[in-house]
């Protein structure tokens, strides 16, 4: 049986990659994470605070900042919170690669546009064979219309893509006005992927310390909803590959999204909670399935339920709701 696939260039042995997480900041891992059937990992990101930090800029402000607003204090976390700064993230890639054979991707998080893009060459530099660029930004400024903070994606993207000869791919959150124009423009930008979709943590409020505090919770199946419905609209209609994350629990998972037309699968919430070693148990409920189903290879079910054979993907849509609605159960 045949489980390889394509990815950034890459023929992977399977779709399953490590995306970026905490097991990706022990070298330790990396070994152990490809002999339990990684294709690539992804390492954590490394973030555009910490790259302006180095030049001490950021640091001086958000301290004066907590000196005026004591109760919006720690908006960013202080240097020594950080895994690594700058110079540490780029022996950590050449220390990888050194580790395991498979591809090794660096990842690089910002959200507005500057010179920390141009870091991206030296994560070439230091060995790392793609970068994934996540760009997490949620708009707040009244003053700001769409448009600009639509082109400030696609700047971002520019920056880094004229900075390496790598491939770059872009993590996205589905939160555009309209997500296939996106698409479109970030291909047409020369983005090698897109990865779908970053998750938005959500900030709660504790109460006896009276301070917002980050809140991190971990994917469930129930979330790949919202990734699978957009591979699947927008497989054959872009150049760029497309990864699907968030949600990932099981092989079952997986073929879901390699059904509707992804590339490759990523895979973080489901090693956090059971350990690297149940990705081997991942590959292998897709490879019974596949035996019961009769399919040889990824490549002759990727993309089979998607939408590009359909005329009208709006209308399909469209229909696809309607039909969730009226046929509704009530379970009493």
């Amino acid at each position: 049986m045949d489980l390889t696939t394509k990815y950034l260039g890459f023929t992977l042995k399977n779709p399953f990659i490590v995306s970026a997480s905490p097991l990706s900041s022990d070298i330790k891992n990396f070994k152990k994470m490809e002999d339990a059937g990684a294709a690539a990992v992804v390492l954590y990101s490394l973030f555009e605070e910490q790259l302006i930090l180095e030049q001490r800029e950021l640091y001086y402000h958000t301290t004066q900042h907590n000196e005026i607003s004591p109760e919006a204090s720690s908006y960013f976390p202080e240097p020594s919170e950080y895994k690594l700064g700058p110079e540490e993230y780029l022996e950590h890639i050449a220390k990888a690669k050194k580790e395991v054979s498979i591809p090794v991707i660096a990842s690089l998080n910002g959200k507005t546009e500057g010179g920390w893009t141009e870091y991206a060459k030296k994560m070439q530099e230091a060995g790392a064979d793609a970068i994934e660029l996540n760009i997490y930004n949620i708009p707040t400024d009244m003053t700001k219309e769409a448009a600009e903070y639509e082109g400030s994606y696609v700047n971002i993207l520019k920056s880094v893509k004229s900075a390496v000869s790598i491939p770059v791919a872009l993590k996205l959150s589905p939160y555009f006005s309209n997500m296939a124009n996106m698409a479109k423009r970030f291909d047409d930008a020369g983005a090698n992927s897109l990865v779908l979709f970053n998750r938005f943590y959500q900030p709660d409020v504790d109460l006896d310390e009276l301070e917002i505090k980050p809140s991190v919770g971990l994917s469930t199946s129930n979330n790949i909803k919202l990734p699978m419905r957009w591979i699947a609209i927008l497989k054959d209609r872009i150049k760029a590959d497309l990864a699907a994350t968030s949600g990932i629990q099981t092989g079952e998972d997986a073929i879901k999204m390699i059904m509707v037309g992804a590339n490759a699968t990523m895979i973080c919430s489901a090693l956090l909670k059971n350990g690297i070693g149940y990705l081997k148990t991942m590959i292998d409920q897709m490879t019974s399935w596949m035996e019961v189903k009769e399919y040889e290879s990824i490549q002759q079910m990727q993309g089979s339920m998607s939408q590009s054979k359909i005329g009208n993907p709006a209308d399909f849509e469209r229909a696809q709701y309607m039909r969730a609605i009226t046929n509704y159960k009530l379970g009493y």
